[in-house]
């Protein structure tokens, strides 16, 4: 039962480090680096106003935004596979499960373009794995 929870807690805690350095990341890009956009969206609700937003949004931001979630994926995944001190894959790869998810609803919420679609589910899996081995090959050092 102590080794389920644990594996519980490890996989909570990588998706939420994930979710925090997503954050901070996309906090310097709206703050710091495109604050015209992030004012622009403020206190939008309606879907098609996001859509025209989002899609005359310039590319470096939504780009900024997939290297977040990518840095976020990463922390994530090492955070659950070193928590979790044993199947280092495959919690970090439930916590890339989560981020797909949780991606998935974002989308669906921030209408993006097509190809943001595409590179920022693509990368979540890869990378929270990448994460997890990470820590495996540490191991083994």
């Amino acid at each position: 039962m102590r080794a389920v929870l644990r594996s519980i807690a490890a996989v909570v805690v990588g998706f939420v480090m994930a979710s925090v350095v997503m954050v901070i990341v996309e906090s310097i890009n709206g703050h710091w680096l495109y604050p015209e956009l992030a004012r622009s969206a403020v206190g939008m609700t309606d879907p098609e106003q996001l859509r025209a937003l989002l899609a005359a949004a310039p590319v470096p931001a939504l780009l900024v935004v997939v290297g977040g979630w990518t840095l976020g994926a990463l922390a994530g995944g090492w955070t659950a596979a070193r928590l979790a001190g044993r199947a280092n894959g495959g919690h970090a790869l439930a916590v890339g499960i989560l981020l797909v998810a949780a991606g998935v609803m974002n989308n669906l919420m921030l209408p993006p373009p097509v190809w943001f679609w595409i590179a920022s589910l693509a990368v979540l899996l890869p990378a929270a794995w990448l994460g997890g081995a990470a820590v495996s090959a540490r191991a083994h050092t």
